[in-house]
């Protein structure tokens, strides 16, 4: 069932496969790749892993820095790769191991990339203690586009439509 149809499907509320039992080594990859990451001056202290049937199939550590890249966080390369690796954009049948929760943009990948489960080593409020603030988000997130930090205004609505509009009428398209 796609992705949309499947979310509404189910009230608006995505309920994955859960995992049999998480496995501990798959955390502890995702932690050394972010004490490795931070040693070697590549990124942030963060690295991720997805697992499916009981082996990696993608890997990531944050990038920001040295690609120059806002979204290089490491759940969002380690769903990249994962993704490139299986050939398909969905990872239903595969978790997620991350060394820290994910913020609000990886959190969204995840739910996106449909994986089945999420492991985390530390809390948000670990990386918070270290300079990783994401409550400013999760903020701003609940504030009517008029009061957020980042002015949002929609505008063109109408002409905007013709893009949805051109893929409701599509025989090609691929529901995701």
């Amino acid at each position: 069932m796609p992705y949309c149809l499947y979310f509404r499907a189910r009230g608006g509320h995505l309920q994955a496969n859960r995992p049999q039992s998480p496995n501990p080594e798959f955390l502890r990859r995702a932690i050394a790749l972010a004490t490795e990451n931070v040693r070697a001056g590549k990124g942030g202290p963060f690295a991720a892993v997805v697992v499916r049937e009981g082996r990696i199939v993608g890997e990531g550590a944050n990038s920001v820095t040295s690609a120059n890249d806002p979204t290089a966080h490491a759940e969002v390369n380690a769903i990249r790769n994962a993704c490139r690796a299986l050939g398909t954009f969905t990872l239903a049948g595969c978790e997620l191991y991350t060394s820290c929760e994910p913020c609000p943009m990886c959190l969204a990948a995840s739910y996106w990339a449909r994986l089945d489960a999420i492991f985390f080593g530390c809390s948000a409020a670990d990386a918070a203690r270290a300079g990783f603030d994401d409550a400013f988000l999760y903020e701003e997130l609940r504030r009517d586009h008029a009061a957020r930090t980042l002015p949002t205004t929609q505008m063109l609505r109408e002409e905007a439509q013709a893009s949805f509009d051109a893929w409701i009428a599509s025989k090609n398209k691929i529901e995701y």
